[in-house]
């Protein structure tokens, strides 16, 4: 009977297949770990974030795949506070990340455009102030984004308009200027979508006006 040896490099890269996903969704638990650690919690919602397992698919409001990667984090009204960290960029597999009705502060960070499966992002109800990321544009699969009813202030980035997929958009009750897009999805967005933005222009103007006009 022939024996067969495989060379150590086959054996390390089966190794390295079967154990991919672990290490994956270890590297999630380890970015979600870490946006724990800037937040405050007096509810202890996140008591079961554990960082010793070795994923994070059990943890109480983390939904995974079947390869253990994070799919879904549902936080909405969980009286959580602090900053949205940079961490959340890390999770790459993400399809809804549902932050409503807390108290996250600060700017959104740019990483949020490194969310390359999102379906869904409400942040509505916080307290998040700054200028809405550009880097929101490279989320191609993005169909609801909700921001309404925080700080948020500049213009509504242009780039927004190339988001073919994007059927849900609210960015109400914030501080944004200029005008409204009129290109791709934005021309089926109600003006509700765009309500109580005191210094928001209407409809942009083509050629009349710049975008960020009134800012």
């Amino acid at each position: 009977m022939a024996i067969w040896v495989l060379p150590f490099s086959s054996v390390l890269l089966l190794v390295l297949s079967a154990t991919s996903p672990v290490i994956c969704s270890n590297l999630e638990g380890d970015a979600l770990h870490a946006l724990r650690t800037k937040l405050s919690d007096p509810n202890n919602v996140l008591e079961s974030w554990d960082p010793t397992l070795i994923n994070p698919c059990t943890w109480f409001h983390v939904t995974c795949d079947n390869n253990y990667r994070v799919i879904r984090l549902d936080l909405g009204n969980s009286n959580i506070s602090g900053p949205l960290g940079a961490e959340i960029g890390h999770l790459e597999h993400l399809q809804f990340l549902e932050l409503y009705r807390n108290n996250f502060e600060g700017k959104m960070p740019d990483e949020l455009g490194n969310l390359k499966s999102i379906i869904s992002i409400d942040l509505s109800e916080n307290n998040l102030h700054g200028a809405i990321p550009k880097s929101l544009s490279k989320l191609k699969t993005l169909r609801f984004l909700r921001l309404n009813d925080n700080k948020l202030s500049g213009p509504i980035p242009r780039e927004l308009s190339l988001l073919s997929n994007l059927k849900a958009l609210d960015l109400s009750n914030n501080d944004l200027c200029g005008t409204v897009p009129t290109d791709g999805p934005f021309s089926t967005f109600p003006p509700q979508s765009f309500a109580n933005n005191t210094r928001l222009n209407g409809p942009e103007l083509l050629g009349l006006a710049p975008y960020d006009f009134g800012c």
